[in-house]
């Protein structure tokens, strides 16, 4: 049964070695849903969040996986705005890379709040001067049109083809796919940059505080390019790495040159504006709070050497190479660039997320440190063991590298 859901032409790995593989990341899954359990049943004393720690490692997780999950609706924009019709090859993938990490910030987020059974009452007794609001909002709104992105996808299934009532929906969605791409990057583009103005506006803590253009603090615009510099990054490297973990030929070599490209492109013009904005930060608007700016750099582990590594060893050096034509030539550099690119995101979040926190923003406080408990760490492996499961049995079903086929008969 399972060989007449795999596409025709394309083959998959015999049925008992792919449950194979799902096994640990079942069991994965399962650790984090019985973390998620002793949470609902004996309340967020399970973790080691506190009265000062808010925001820990959940929080930090949903801006991580929602930067990177970017790359669904900035592939999307540049395939049906812009018409980059290279990237055909991996919009399947990238939208299934996508929900997974939306749908895997929302489910965190349904612990984080302690009692999800109230998480309606965002929506019934919205704070309109918050910009978590229109995060919600924004977040709960693109997760549907990332569901609808994804139901394509379904539809084309083999199996499911077959119904002629789906045929003909799977047929129409698509017509309708630059409208859905558009109204997915308006909603990022907001949520996106809300998500870095929650911290730019906090003018009570000198590190987060940012200078204003307009009505927006600069880290809105600064978290907006930096997801959308890093999602063809992150698109590229999974590519890549479900190419080695299947031993296939997913994509051809252009592809992924016009990823590079794009993402070197932009990440350059984020760390100037980037570099721009510290030069600021440190030298205007952190001095005129009282700060000593360099003082938020005397705790370690957050050393100068994370302003360093953020700007330069993972922003600077990996625009560089992803925008060198003999880098991109030599797969390996390349996918180390993207990994560099990236992890210069998980960085920034990091530190925008558990720095901000952890330093002391009044005279009488003093340097707080945090660690995850296990409870927390297991929720967090849970997203990851649900992305994996999930996009293995995308990938096994559904024809997610549409190059695929003619790339395995070229040989």
């Amino acid at each position: 049964m399972d060989e007449t859901l795999i596409a025709r032409g394309l083959k998959r790995t015999p049925l008992p070695r792919f449950l194979l593989w799902l096994l640990p990341w079942a069991a994965v899954l399962a650790l984090g849903l019985y973390a998620v359990y002793l949470c609902f049943a004996k309340g967020l004393n399970q973790t080691n969040m506190d009265n000062r720690f808010a925001f820990g490692l959940w929080i930090y997780l949903d801006l991580t996986v929602i930067a990177l999950g970017a790359g669904a609706f900035f592939t999307g924009f540049l395939l049906y705005i812009l018409k980059k019709e290279e990237l055909k090859s991996v919009i399947n993938s990238a939208v299934v890379i996508g929900f997974i990490c939306y749908s895997g910030a929302v489910g965190i987020l349904m612990v984080d709040v302690g009692q999800p059974l109230r998480a309606w009452f965002t929506f019934w007794h919205p704070n309109v001067h918050s910009m978590l609001t229109e995060v919600t909002f924004c977040i709960t709104i693109y997760l549907s049109v990332l569901a609808i992105e994804y139901t394509p996808l379904v539809l084309s299934s083999r199996r499911v083809k077959e119904v002629p009532g789906l045929f003909v929906l799977e047929h129409q969605l698509h017509k309708v796919m630059a409208v859905f791409a558009g109204i997915g990057t308006l909603l990022s583009f907001f949520h996106q940059g809300s998500l870095g103005g929650l911290y730019g506006v906090l003018r009570g803590n000198p590190f987060a505080y940012r200078e204003h253009l307009g009505i927006w603090p600069t880290t809105f615009f600064l978290f907006v390019l930096s997801a959308a510099a890093v999602g063809p990054s992150f698109v590229l490297l999974t590519t890549w790495l479900v190419g080695k973990v299947t031993r296939k030929r997913l994509v051809s070599q252009p592809v992924f040159d016009t990823l590079a490209k794009i993402s070197g492109t932009l990440l350059l013009v984020y760390v100037v504006l980037k570099g721009i904005d510290s030069l600021v930060w440190l030298n205007a608007t952190s001095p005129r709070t009282g700060a000593q700016p360099w003082s938020f750099y005397a705790h370690p582990p957050f050393g100068t050497w994370v302003l360093f590594a953020e700007v330069v060893l993972l922003g600077l050096v990996p625009a560089v190479l992803l925008l060198s034509r003999r880098v991109r030539a030599r797969t390996g550099l390349l996918v180390l660039a993207a990994a560099m690119a990236c992890s210069g995101v998980v960085l920034n979040r990091y530190v925008m997320t558990i720095q901000t926190i952890a330093l002391p923003s009044l005279p009488f406080d003093s340097f707080a440190s945090y660690a995850p408990s296990w409870q927390e760490v297991a929720a967090f492996l849970a997203v990851l063991g649900y992305g994996v499961l999930l996009y293995s049995i995308s990938f096994r079903w559904l024809n997610l590298f549409p190059e695929e086929k003619e790339l395995a008969t070229k040989g």
